[in-house]
């Protein structure tokens, strides 16, 4: 299955800043950060002036989201107070690099049929309104148009896509909720029953794309 199609430089020329995100607590063994590593090599090799951002979600606690959150989130930066805005600073420090970033380079182990709960936290963090996207009179709308998402999916024995994929269309969906509408996936998927060759095909596709 062909999921990326992309050729030459002239895709990458807009390229500055990249935003790495690991979510495998898996460290050596871990298949998507082999693959996010490959791709990043890649990348560097054609494009050695980027700027790289690296958020590995394993290594920092990040907070899960309370009602005192959610209402400093709804609350005028002007009227919040020292303890709402205390309670943000890591949402905030994620949304920056967001925002700050052209590209995002996500790795993602499909975990009991959807993301890591880790990388869960990270999207409701950086779920901000007003921030990275708003509401309007048709519905909401994503703010960080104009921006790329590569995201690097493995799994032990989900399909990819398949019914039983709750994790690949869940990400798209949520980057394009955000105004992120220009997503390509690297897959690895059933790498419990199909081995190494869907690590060959993985490899494959991330050595198309910069040919």
């Amino acid at each position: 299955m062909r999921t990326i199609v992309l050729n030459n430089y002239q895709h990458y020329h807009f390229m500055k800043k990249v935003l790495r995100i690991n979510s495998s607590p898996r460290k050596s063994t871990s298949y998507s950060r082999k693959l996010v590593s490959d791709f990043s090599q890649k990348l560097n090799e054609i494009h050695p002036n980027l700027e790289w951002t690296d958020r590995d979600l394993t290594t920092e606690k990040l907070p899960q989201l309370t009602e005192e959150m959610i209402v400093s989130f709804y609350t005028p930066p002007a009227e919040r107070s020292d303890f709402q805005e205390q309670i943000i600073v890591t949402s905030d420090r994620l949304v920056k690099e967001v925002i700050d970033s052209d590209v995002l380079l996500l790795g993602v182990p499909i975990y009991n049929f959807s993301v890591p709960a880790i990388l869960k936290s990270w999207i409701d963090l950086i779920a901000r309104v007003g921030l990275t996207f708003r509401y309007s009179d048709d519905g909401p709308i994503g703010l960080l148009e104009g921006k790329k998402a590569y995201i690097v999916i493995v799994s032990g024995g989900t399909v990819f896509q398949s019914e039983a994929d709750f994790a690949s269309d869940y990400l798209k969906h949520f980057l394009g909720f955000i105004g992120i509408d220009d997503v390509e996936f690297i897959v690895a998927d059933q790498l419990m029953f199909k081995g190494e060759g869907q690590l060959e095909r993985a490899s494959k596709t991330i050595a198309e794309l910069f040919s």
